[in-house]
């Protein structure tokens, strides 16, 4: 009884659009006005003191164990929680726990590897064929997911200015596709940095395989490590997600120490604009170490690494719509990866990549594009954004 007066407190104010909640002794409650939209069944009560020590961490677990059963959209019920002022994910007794997080070259190393090599074989099921794992940039509604990839890419490169023969850095380059297309379309000397093995192997042998062994090279180590440089240009996608609170500082003083005398990067990431976060359930189970950081929090190591801002983007709404092209791609191969994995690890990217496109979709987090420069702001660049677009 205790447990149910708990969950109809709980549940009462945390939706802006009308759930039905079953609940594990067969009663059944509807929260908000008209056809409900969503239905969560309890098969079983998740305890409170497991809600009181993590809320994410305990309804994913229920929901990766079948204990939840979620009819209905997952992304729009998660998009519901995160409008309403009133949720559970917003009280502040349910988000005291989070795990503990270690950043040394040795557990980054750790991390990325338990996400990234999960198999060259189960991206390709759900990622476009460029295997690029980011927000892509939707430049017309009816782009593909391949063309809007690859219009990130260029959107990106060109951001630089980049000029033939210069030499291009990408930190985190995962499967290779950006510095692999500077390579190939911008005439720049390029090298990546990855702490995956799959996409360092994946990588090496694209460069063979183009033959560009003179001007593109692949490191397999932390990017604290790398001996090479200075470069005219860096990228860095969706990486400073990953290197934890306590090393941002030192991640964009590296993107300094990298540059050369009047360099630009080009920093593309999930952001905070309320400020930085961590998700429970996210880092136990999707990104160990992962934390999303706030957007003043970035500008300040910016400024503290001796840069300067001079463009930024936000890329939200291309990010939610990736997510939902990722996740609608999952389920068009759901037989496929069932018959490699169990259910749990089904349901579990399931609700990973739905529960993001409603973070995105909400809100709650954004992706921004950081164009920074080693001096005075943009010195070397045009004055207007109009160079870009050609």
């Amino acid at each position: 009884m205790i447990d149910k007066m708990f969950y109809k407190k709980m549940l009462s104010k945390s939706f802006s659009i009308p759930v039905r909640v079953n609940y594990w002794d067969g009663d059944s409650e509807q929260y908000g006005e008209g056809t409900p939209e969503v239905t969560i069944t309890f098969k079983e009560a998740v305890p409170i003191k497991e809600l009181m020590r993590n809320a994410s961490i305990a309804l994913g677990e229920a929901y990766m164990d079948g204990r939840i059963q979620i009819d209905g959209s997952i992304q729009a019920l998660v998009k519901s929680a995160y409008e309403s002022a009133e949720s559970f994910f917003y009280n502040s007794k349910l988000k005291r726990f989070l795990p503990k997080q270690s950043h040394s070259e040795k557990h980054s190393k750790t991390d990325i590897q338990s996400h990234y090599d999960l198999g060259n074989d189960f991206y390709r099921l759900w990622l476009d064929p460029s295997m690029t794992y980011s927000c892509a940039y939707f430049e017309n509604d009816d782009d593909t997911l391949e063309q809007a990839q690859l219009n990130k890419v260029h959107h990106i490169i060109k951001k630089l200015d980049p000029q033939p023969g210069k030499k291009l850095l990408d930190i985190g380059c995962g499967w290779g596709t950006l510095m692999l297309t500077a390579a190939k379309e911008y005439d720049l000397d390029v090298s990546g940095i990855t702490l995956s093995e799959e996409q360092y192997t994946f990588v090496q042998k694209k460069i063979k395989e183009e033959g560009l062994e003179d001007r593109a090279h692949v490191y397999l180590e932390d990017y604290r490590e790398l001996q090479e440089g200075p470069f005219d240009y860096i990228t860095s996608v969706g990486m400073f997600e990953h290197v934890g609170k306590e090393n941002l500082g030192t991640y964009f003083q590296t993107v300094a120490d990298y540059l050369s005398d009047d360099g630009v990067a080009l920093i593309h990431g999930i952001t905070r604009q309320q400020g930085g976060a961590f998700n429970g359930w996210i880092n136990q189970y999707i990104f160990p170490g992962g934390y999303i950081p706030g957007m003043t929090e970035n500008l300040q190591h910016v400024v503290d690494a001796g840069m300067q801002i001079f463009d930024m983007e936000t890329l939200r709404r291309h990010y939610q719509r990736t997510l939902e092209i990722w996740d609608k791609n999952f389920h068009e191969n759901i037989d496929i990866i069932t018959e490699k994995a169990d259910e749990r690890f089904v349901r579990m990217w399931d609700l990973y990549l739905q529960a993001c496109a409603a973070s995105f979709e909400s809100g709650n987090i954004d992706c921004i594009q950081y164009l920074i420069s080693k001096g005075p702001s943009g010195r070397t660049l045009p004055k207007t954004r109009n160079y870009i677009y050609k």
